[in-house]
């Protein structure tokens, strides 16, 4: 059986006083979070990040306590893990890496949770949407420096 692993983040920007989710159209025509292969020594942390400034050119910080495990099989004899942060944008200037992204759109929660392909990705939306909610922050847009990881 073989084993692969990816890492990326559900990634949001606040505007006008909501958050705003990315998604991916992605070159084979799904929609998606972003996201990507483990490299040699990185860890979990560093393949989301440098997959997300590879995909979109964006520098993000990561909220602390969350962290989301999704494991499926791309195909016959494969077993894929993907671990899924949070993560905040500082714009939503970005650079599609159009090898393999086609578009990149923000939207608002619901039209983000309905624009994604896989119900796994939804869902992955779905608790990522709720972390606010138990962390006593449900109208909170502004991310308090204690949740912030630093690289």
């Amino acid at each position: 059986m073989k084993y692969e692993k990816s890492c990326g983040a559900v990634i949001y920007y606040e505007k006008d006083g909501r958050r705003l989710y990315l998604i991916e159209l992605m070159q084979k025509g799904h929609r998606s979070l972003c996201k990507g292969h483990v490299e040699k020594d990185e860890s979990e942390l560093q393949t989301a990040e440098r997959e997300i400034r590879e995909e979109t050119g964006l520098k993000v910080v990561f909220l602390d306590g969350f962290r989301e495990t999704v494991q499926y099989n791309p195909y016959a004899g494969c077993t894929k893990t993907v671990v899924f942060f949070l993560a905040e944008a500082d714009s939503t200037d970005v650079t599609v890496q159009e090898e393999e992204v086609r578009e990149i759109s923000w939207l608002p929660y619901e039209e983000a949770l309905s624009a994604l392909t896989y119900e796994s990705d939804r869902e992955v939306l779905r608790k990522a949407d709720r972390f606010w909610k138990p962390c006593g922050f449900p109208g909170l847009l502004s991310c308090p420096d204690s949740l912030k990881i630093s690289l």
